[in-house]
Parts: structure tokens; C-alpha cells; sequence
């Protein structure tokens, strides 16, 4: 289950890492701008975030195997349409549809993960999932590269969707149904609304939706301008993007080998304390290697990058588990709402911002260092509700409170 999950997971960085080292080429080939070429980045994320308000909510009414595999066979669609792009226009088209379709194995799998454990058992296989998944942006650059070496940027293309096609066949194979009939909501856009409402209500959602976003956000500066950042600042061809991404998927795999080891030993509010000391710690290395290499140097410059990926992913599962269990009985659309936050926040970052960070690596460490504060701010902050509400129940009674003292 682990792995098929983490697979499905994979569609997003697969998506968007295998493309980066054919940039010059596309641009080459339509005559696009470096700024048109980030749109192809940016209207995925967006498309991304939009559908992903749906696919958890979906998965609520009519099953989570059903919307994944919708998902998965979209997507292999999309890959052979943008594969067979003649314009710019076209890909970018394709490029919607990849996104619309990509986010169902990330969203419904979070929610499968619930169905099925509880407790460390969660965090656990959560980590498993993590760690797994941290392995596609590592290796989905250096196939892009391979692959470009060997043909064109479509056969990019084409390896994804041979890729989505093998994964359908695996989920109709293995991919139970986690979701029974009897707890299935009923589907409507007002029932919809209404459970949506009720999270963005909610004083402690937004707090721990921005805490993981902020955390993310920060190695996602360098994600989005991987391109300029690799190619431009540090000089280096298309088939050596490993210098950013390996350091930061070792950080992120053991970060989520670390968060499965500390499951059910320490408590949710320690992991992501010593999560946020390591952010914080490695964003401070990150500044000063900025300003003392302004023109950055291998490997001082990409190893703060490392260092922050672990605190990220060592507090992802637990901020996931919490916020997931706010809303039990909306287990997918909580997990639509987590993703569609998140991804509106990085597809601005990408579209409008990163652009303006990616000519000087003291303007990208600033942006990722800025990110990490705010994700701080926000777990500072969700602490405090949750503090005060703990008070409320342990007030109300010792029974109750010994149910909400552990977090899940």
C-alpha cells in the first residue's frame, strides 16, 4: 500500500521535475520567452489547485478507487496530447489537463491513509509514503535529462504517460476500496459549500494549512526556479539538476525516516518543534552562505537546502494527521482543501514571484527564509488554539480531556 500510494503521489513532481532540463528546448522550438515557459509551471499548479477542491470531496461521496483511478487515466490522456503539442498554446492546454487530473492519487491517497490506521500507525505509514515520494524529485530531473540526451523534450512526454499507464494497470490490480457506502457523504454542490465553510470556519485549520505551506513553500523557491537557478546561477548543463535536487530529497527521505521512528515515542507538539528548530536553523545557514558565495559555489550553496528539507518533511505527516483529524468525517475534503491552499499559494509563488528571486541567490534564500517564518508563525499560533481548547475540554471534564491530550 505504501508504495502504490506514494506512486500516485508521484504525478506531481513527475510532472513538473522532468520537464525543467527541456526548458531551453521548448523555448527553442516555439520561440517562447523564459517567463512564457514558467507559465507552463504555473497554470499546472493552478489547474492543480482548483481541481483538487473536488477530487477529496468527490472520493467522500463516491468512493476513493473510483476517483483515482479517473485520475490516472486522465492524466496518461494528457501526457499523449501535450507529447503531441504544435504550439506553445497547445502544451499549455495539456498542461491543464495534466493538472486537473494529476492531484487524485496525492489528495484521495492522504485520505485512504485515515481510512485505514490510526494513531503512530498513521504517522508511520504517512512517513513510508514520504519517503517513497521523496524519491521522484530527485530522479525526475536527471530522466528528463537522460531522456533529452537520447531524443526530444516530447519523449518527456511520452515516458509519462507510459509511466500513468502502468500505474492504471497496477490500481485496478491492487488498489482496494477504503470508503464504504454507509460512510460516504452525499454529493452536492451545497453540501459541498457547506463542509467547506465549516473548515475555512474552523480557528485552527488556517493556521495548520499555512504552517505546512510555509515549511513547503520554502524549498518550493527553489523548485520553480530550478531552471535559472541551475542552468543560469550555477552554470551547470541540463543533465546536472541533481546538484539541487538530491541534496534536497536526501533531506526530505530522511526527514521522513526520522518522523516514522519518532512515531508514537514523542509527542506531535515535540516532533515539529525540533521539525521548526532545524528550519529555522538551516534558513540562517542558507542567508549567510548567500552573502559570503553571492555567486553560488557547489556544494556550500545547495546544502543548507538539504539540511531545511529535513525539518520539512519531519513535520509533514504530523501537521497532515492533525489537520486531517479536525474534520473526521471529511477526511478527502480536508485533504482537497489542505492541497488547494497550498497549491494556490506555490503556483502565485511561481507565477508572479519566484521570477522576480531567480536572477540572485540572496533573493531566493531571503524568499524560502521568509516562507519558513511565516509557516513558524503559524504553528505558533495553532498552538495557542489548541492549548486554549485543550483547557476548555480538561474544564469540561477529565474523560475529555484525556481524549483530545493525544493529538491522534
Amino acid at each position: 500500500m505504501a508504495v502504490l500510494l506514494a506512486a500516485l503521489a508521484m504525478f506531481g513532481p513527475f510532472s513538473i521535475d522532468t520537464l525543467f532540463p527541456a526548458f531551453p528546448a521548448v523555448e527553442a522550438e516555439f520561440g517562447a520567452s523564459a517567463s512564457a515557459m514558467q507559465q507552463t509551471l504555473s497554470i499546472y499548479l493552478i489547474a492543480y489547485a482548483g481541481m483538487s477542491l473536488f477530487h477529496g470531496a468527490i472520493s467522500d461521496s463516491l468512493g476513493r478507487r473510483g476517483v483515482i483511478l479517473a485520475g490516472v487515466g486522465v492524466f496518461t490522456l494528457a501526457a499523449v496530447g501535450a507529447a503531441l503539442s504544435t504550439s506553445l498554446g497547445m502544451l499549455l492546454a495539456f498542461r491543464v489537463l495534466q493538472g486537473l487530473s494529476a492531484g487524485a492519487g496525492l489528495i484521495v491517497g492522504r485520505a485512504i491513509i485515515r481510512d485505514l490506521y490510526d494513531g503512530p500507525e498513521a504517522q508511520k505509514l504517512m512517513a513510508s509514503i514520504s519517503l517513497l515520494f521523496g524519491i521522484a524529485p530527485a530522479v525526475a530531473p536527471l530522466i528528463g535529462g537522460w531522456v533529452l540526451l537520447a531524443g526530444t523534450w516530447r519523449w518527456i512526454f511520452w515516458f509519462l504517460a507510459l509511466w500513468a499507464g502502468v500505474l492504471l494497470l497496477a490500481c485496478v490490480w491492487r488498489l482496494p476500496e477504503t470508503h464504504p457506502h454507509g460512510r460516504r457523504q452525499p454529493f452536492s454542490v451545497r453540501n459541498l459549500l457547506r463542509g467547506y465553510a465549516g473548515m475555512l470556519g474552523d480557528r485552527q485549520f488556517w493556521p495548520l494549512a499555512i504552517a505546512g505551506t510555509g515549511n513547503f513553500s520554502a524549498l518550493f523557491v527553489y523548485i520553480s526556479a530550478a531552471p535559472a537557478f541551475v542552468l543560469d546561477l550555477l552554470h551547470l548543463d541540463p543533465q546536472h539538476f541533481a546538484w539541487l535536487f538530491i541534496p534536497a530529497i536526501s533531506g526530505m527521505m530522511l526527514g521522513a525516516f526520522l518522523s516514522g521512528r519518532l512515531a508514537g515515542k514523542v509527542s506531535a507538539e515535540r516532533t515539529v518543534g525540533i521539525g521548526y528548530a532545524i528550519m529555522l536553523g538551516a534558513s540562517a545557514l542558507n542567508l549567510a552562505t548567500s552573502v559570503v558565495f553571492p555567486e553560488p559555489r557547489l556544494p556550500w550553496s545547495v546544502l543548507p537546502i538539504g539540511l531545511h528539507a529535513i525539518g520539512i518533511s519531519l513535520t509533514f505527516p504530523t501537521l497532515t494527521l492533525l489537520l486531517l483529524d479536525r474534520f473526521p468525517e471529511r477526511r478527502g475534503g480536508v485533504s482537497s482543501m489542505q492541497a488547494f491552499v497550498s497549491l494556490l499559494i506555490n503556483a502565485v509563488l511561481a507565477g508572479a514571484i519566484v521570477v522576480h528571486l531567480s536572477d540572485d541567490v540572496r533573493k531566493l534564500a531571503a524568499g524560502a527564509a521568509v516562507s519558513t517564518v511565516a509557516g513558524f508563525v503559524a504553528w505558533l499560533v495553532y498552538r495557542r488554539l489548541a492549548r486554549r481548547e485543550l483547557a476548555r475540554e480538561r474544564a469540561a471534564g477529565p474523560e475529555d480531556y484525556a481524549e483530545e491530550a493525544e493529538p491522534f
